[in-house]
This record gives structure tokens, C-alpha cells and sequence, in this order.
């Protein structure tokens, strides 16, 4: 390798660092606060839209009970009934 590539390896590694840590800090200080607010949004309109979904459901629930049922009223037991085995004749 000569020496005025060897050099131009050692001007050019640092220089890209450099460019790319400026890179990194404008795109921290400009563009990161844009991308986290628009992040925050969606993340706000999605759980909105679950609020609204979990409250459709609900009323549709409601509205799928029968009118009569009183919600007051103690739960009706029913007894259960009898099961006859029909056996055959052991003959």
C-alpha cells in the first residue's frame, strides 16, 4: 500500500465519522420531536379507536338483552330434571 493511500485512509475514516455524528445530532435536534409527536398521534387515535370499538360492543351487548329481565331480580333456578336409563333384560 503506498503511503498517500494510507494517509488518505486516515483523512477519510475520521472525516465520514464526523459527518455522520453531525449527521446524527441534527437529526436529533430538527427531525426527532416530529417523529415521536406523529408517533404519540397514531398511538392516540388507535387507542380512541379501541375506546370507541370496546364501547359499540358494550352497547351492542346491552341492546342484544331482552327487555324483561329485571337486573335486580335474584337469578332463577331451575331444577334439574330427571334422566330415566332404560336398561335391557339381563335374560
Amino acid at each position: 500500500m503506498s503511503n498517500a493511500f494510507s494517509a488518505l485512509i486516515w483523512w477519510v475514516v475520521p472525516a465520514l465519522g464526523l459527518i455522520g455524528a453531525l449527521g446524527y445530532v441534527t437529526w436529533v435536534s430538527k427531525f426527532q420531536g416530529k417523529f415521536q409527536q406523529e408517533t404519540q398521534r397514531s398511538v392516540g387515535q388507535f387507542q380512541r379507536f379501541q375506546d370507541s370499538l370496546r364501547d359499540s360492543q358494550a352497547r351492542d351487548m346491552a341492546d342484544d338483552l331482552p327487555d324483561s329481565i329485571d337486573p335486580d331480580a335474584a337469578p332463577v333456578t331451575q331444577k334439574p330434571s330427571r334422566i330415566s336409563v332404560i336398561r335391557p333384560d339381563a335374560n
